[in-house]
């Protein structure tokens, strides 16, 4: 249980909201845990299918039902710096199955895209929905039912949501998640938005800007800063799908092929076959969705999980909103400075305490609720830990500190560095919105100006470029949702706002569009719904409408007569263009049938 009783109250609306569709998950997890994984049961053709290329010795194991099977679903690729790591740890993962007597295979692989590379690109349109696309390629890995357990080796932004969707999905097998880890510490990520900032100005070359950023993403693991990526990494540790130290140590070191090798094993041992069972369905439940909401507050992490988070809930039957991550974000204190939120990166993060120090604060405080159940089968005190290598080469765990090693970047829980998360829910005569504002000054938490309109990010990067932004405004864009363009972010637009706010004029942006975990310093409404294609008021909003942001009061309002406005019609735009290319034709359905962005701007719930 949580000390907190606003925590405790809000989780247990959850649970009062969810039982109809909690129930149904739950009594289909049980009635498929019930059939079991029997291979004996599989044709004869089925299961030489399954095991044509084994050894004889798996042969032999799985020809019956008393060896666990462990199947691997990876998102490998070397072109993404975060997922090549993945490259070998088939083999480190089949080698420590075999040292328990246990099988591993990899079941499939699914797609990972890097939205670093497609940024501003017509590829970014695929980006929202490859996180479906993921759920279902693990699906197609895992129906061939010859496993016992999974473990699910993905890390960036749409590739974990995606991963936790199938892991409830197949909610009757037990997963345990394995992060590659973040790369070493290189240019400063404030010195890369610097230069950003200095190119979008036309004061230095793409020369300069390439040394840049090349020496920002310059090896194996995550980008450094405080995204998506390692958002999903504290949220599985926090969660309880990782083991206790696995998220941010680093690729390529003794220590991080310890936590694979522990991994493999303890997803082994907590099969059916075992005393331990753990199915992903009933492991996960409202505590636990909780849990990754404070813990995504307590971090200042992605306003992509505001959407992400609800869609994997949903898979589990948990029926979380906006309203819920906005009451929590007003309850949970900020307890870390990592960029953009402050200056230090998820290294430093790390060095100065990390996961163990932070949970070891919020269970102190009752914010989190320590009594759910985890791959590592114990409470959510189990993880208040510092992660080592032991002289045997295996996994040793000391108590985590109570003291942070640098509290500029990890502070304690009476100490915050602000009262509350920073993530709010906006509402007002044009929909609903998300904001992120523990990156932003207070002076800039309040904007009222007249509104700018455009229909596509390049319009404004367009007006920029020609000198026509230098005044107070609010730039709307819109038809940037999931049923006009697959909702791509719109993260490009950060250093042109950004310019014009550091000379001194008063910005914001409202958009039903994405901003990626990186959003930092610039007020702005996001994923707003409904929709501009969706009929949304957005679509109503004309050059010179007074806007006005209040990110304390909760409100996002465009001050025309209720009246006149209603009596607007809706703008139309041309999305002709964005119907092809990079594969874009090929998820037509998927523009058609996605929800709106506080549902998860899903395809499959």
């Amino acid at each position: 249980m949580t000390a907190d009783s606003r925590i405790e109250a809000i989780t247990k609306r959850i649970v009062e909201r969810s039982k109809p569709t909690r129930e149904a998950y739950l009594d289909r997890t049980r009635r498929a845990i019930s059939k079991g994984v029997h291979r004996s049961t599989l044709s004869c053709g089925n299961l030489a299918h399954g095991f044509a290329v084994c050894s004889p010795r798996d042969k032999e194991a799985l020809a019956g039902d008393v060896v666990p099977n462990l199947g691997i679903i990876t998102a490998y690729n070397d072109m993404l710096s975060a997922h090549q790591p993945f490259e070998t740890y088939p083999a480190l993962i089949r080698q420590a199955a075999s040292e328990v007597g246990g099988v591993a295979q990899v079941a499939g692989g699914v797609p990972a895209m890097c939205d670093g590379v497609t940024q501003g690109q017509p590829g970014m349109e695929l980006s929202l929905f490859s996180r479906d696309a993921i759920a279902m390629s693990a699906a197609i890995g895992l129906s061939h039912n010859m496993f016992d357990a999974a473990v699910y080796l993905g890390v960036c932004d749409k590739i974990v949501p995606g991963l936790m969707i199938a892991a409830l999905t197949f909610g009757h097998l037990p997963s345990v998640f394995i992060p590659a880890g973040p790369m070493t510490t290189g240019l400063p990520n404030d010195e890369k938005s610097r230069i950003r900032q200095l190119y979008a100005e036309g004061k230095v070359g793409r020369a300069e800007l390439l040394e840049a950023e090349s020496k920002s993403y310059h090896g194996p693991g995550t980008c450094t800063f405080y995204g998506t990526a390692n958002s999903n990494q504290m949220l599985m540790e926090i969660m309880g799908f990782h083991l206790p130290g696995a998220s941010f140590i680093n690729p390529g070191t003794p220590l991080r092929d310890a936590l694979t090798k522990e991994a493999t094993k303890r997803a082994l041992a907590i099969t059916a076959l075992g005393n331990e069972f753990t199915p992903a369905g009933e492991m996960i439940d409202e505590r636990s969705i909780v849990n990754g909401v404070v813990g995504l507050h307590a971090t200042g992490g992605s306003t992509n999980h505001t959407i992400h988070l609800i869609a994997m809930a949903r898979a589990g039957g948990i029926q979380l909103t906006w309203q819920d991550i906005s009451e929590l974000s007003d309850i949970v204190p900020l307890l870390a400075r990592v960029y953009p939120n402050g200056l230090a990166d998820v290294n430093h993060f790390h060095a100065a305490g990390g996961m163990g120090f932070l949970i070891k604060q919020l269970l102190k405080a009752g914010y989190v609720h320590d009594d759910v159940r985890t791959v590592y089968g114990q409470g959510l005190a189990a993880y208040t830990i510092d992660p080592k290598l032991a002289d045997d080469g295996t996994v040793h765990r000391e108590p985590a500190a109570d003291v942070s090693a640098d509290p500029k970047v990890l502070t304690t829980i009476d100490k915050p560095f602000q009262a509350n998360g920073g993530l709010k829910m906006l509402t007002g005569n044009i929909g609903k919105a998300v904001i992120k504002i523990s990156a932003v000054k207070p002076e800039r938490h309040v904007i009222e100006a007249p509104a700018i309109v455009f229909n596509d990010q390049q319009e404004l990067q367009d007006a920029f470029k020609a000198g026509k932004l230098e005044r107070d405004f609010v730039a709307v864009v819109r038809f940037q949702g999931p049923k006009a363009n697959g909702m791509p972010e719109l993260h490009r637009l950060t250093p042109p706002l950004g310019v014009l706010q550091d000379r001194g004029f008063k910005v914001a942006l409202v958009t039903d569009g994405r901003m990626s975990g990186a959003s930092g310093k610039i007020p702005a409404a996001i994923h707003l719904t409904p929709e501009a294609v969706d009929g949304g008021a957005i679509a109503r909003i004309k050059d010179g409408d007074m806007v006005r942001l209040d990110a304390i009061a909760g409100t996002l309002e465009v001050l025309v007569d209720a009246a006149d406005f209603d009596a607007r019609p809706l703008a139309t735009t041309n999305l002709d263009d964005n119907e092809f290319g990079m594969g874009r034709e090929l998820f037509a359905s998927f523009r058609r049938i996605a929800g709106p962005a506080d549902q998860g701007a899903s395809v499959l719930f």
